[in-house]
């Protein structure tokens, strides 16, 4: 049965030909760390948010005002998604499809995906490694052309794994940045370093010192958050993509 999913635009909207970054909870909550991090630095303004009787009966306040846990902000260039709760696992197809349909409708040319692969050597690396994914040409010359690390073979689960596949659907170019990161435990560490892989794509300069500087009151601030998408995680299969496919091509 399909999922009501309402992506509900704040008046004035406007944008061109948008990049998409998007970060929702899963490894390390790199996304969601790094796409918060990116909206601070550029100082965005919410423009959309996206209600789901699917979603948990929650609420999120900031400086006192409520506000929806899962949305967009942006500008005329850029939008980026992310949510403060964990997706549940059965409202996932219906989400990706809404935003997929939303991107295009507003004719984005590119879909930026942010999360973490798991490590389990974490604490002896100093600078994640970053890896790319692409679902078309477009996409994967993109990840070449920035030196990035292309991922050839593995598996990938999640809502930036179908995101890439309805993107494709849709012909939009999409990537996906995984940043070396812990599985179950915040990773601001390697939200920096998705950023910095970001900064190069989009020929941006967010600065990443603050992400450091501050990465135990973000590790504290992201525990229940870590907590609950643990859960999700399990449903969505994600211990898979430590694993290594059996058919190679």
């Amino acid at each position: 049965m399909q999922k009501e999913i309402k992506i509900v635009e704040k008046e004035g909207i406007k944008v061109t030909s948008p990049v998409v970054i998007e970060g929702f909870p899963d490894i390390g909550l790199v996304g969601v760390i790094a796409v918060s991090h990116i909206v601070d630095q550029l100082g965005l303004n919410e423009v959309a948010y996206i209600e789901s009787p699917s979603f948990p009966p929650v609420m999120v306040l900031h400086k006192g005002i409520l506000t929806e846990p899962v949305r967009i902000f942006g500008n005329e260039k850029v939008l980026l998604v992310t949510s403060e709760i964990a997706i549940p696992p059965n409202v996932i197809y219906d989400l990706v499809r809404a935003l997929a349909d939303w991107f295009k409708e507003k004719r984005a040319k590119l879909v930026i995906s942010l999360t973490g692969i798991p490590v389990q050597d974490r604490m002896e690396i100093d600078n994640p490694m970053v890896f790319g994914i692409g679902n078309n040409d477009d996409a994967l010359n993109i990840i070449k052309k920035n030196k990035i690390e292309i991922m050839e073979e593995g598996f990938i689960a999640g809502i930036y794994a179908l995101l890439l596949k309805e993107c494709s659907r849709r012909n939009i170019p999409a990537i996906a940045i995984l940043a070396q990161s812990f599985l179950n435990y915040p990773d601001p560490g390697a939200a920096a370093s998705a950023i910095s892989s970001v900064n190069k794509i989009l020929n941006m300069n967010i600065d990443v010192k603050p992400l450091i500087e501050r990465s135990d009151e973000i590790r504290i601030k992201a525990r229940d958050l870590m907590r609950q998408t643990q859960g999700a995680m399990g449903a969505m299969k994600k211990p898979l993509e430590t694993q290594i496919p059996m058919m190679y091509h």
